[in-house]
């Protein structure tokens, strides 16, 4: 399946360590979709949540289309999350758990034309966890320059 990528969070991988990822469509406003064309959004401070049997895309901005004129949409206006009841329901209780949230990691179109955001299942990552990836991505590097050199 094709995607075109719209926005990609950058942070999101860094500051989480993401165990699960969900696809989920958005419900959008038509000069929300004009914009996301455009490529202007960020999902810098987004994240989601789950609300009376429901998911919420709360934080993300798309920035308002142009031509829209003073009928634009709210940049920053929580955004629903279209989701089976069934994996809304394992998202409760894997989000009721402590230290789990939702964290979108890319927003997207598929090929059919639809936008799509995908979500992380992640656990907040403490200083000393991001240090020990960065040592352990240090050392395989080094372990792969080194077997390039004996070959």
């Amino acid at each position: 399946m094709a995607r075109q990528l719209v926005v990609r969070n950058r942070r999101a991988r860094r500051d989480y360590a993401v165990e699960e990822t969900f696809e989920a469509g958005l419900a959008l406003l038509g000069s929300e979709v004009k914009s996301l064309r455009a490529h202007r959004a960020s999902l810098d401070e987004a994240y989601a949540r789950v609300k009376d049997g429901e998911v919420w895309l709360v934080g993300a901005h798309i920035a308002p289309y142009g031509p829209s004129g003073g009928r634009g949409h709210d940049p920053e206006r929580p955004r629903k999350l279209l989701l089976h009841h069934r994996e809304i329901a394992r998202l409760v209780g894997k989000v009721g758990r402590a230290g789990y949230t939702l964290v979108p990691l890319s927003l997207y179109f598929t090929d059919r034309g639809y936008a799509k955001v995908e979500l992380g299942l992640a656990r907040g990552q403490t200083k000393v966890d991001k240090r020990r990836k960065i040592i352990q991505e240090e050392e395989e590097r080094r372990a792969r320059e080194a077997m390039k050199r004996f070959r």
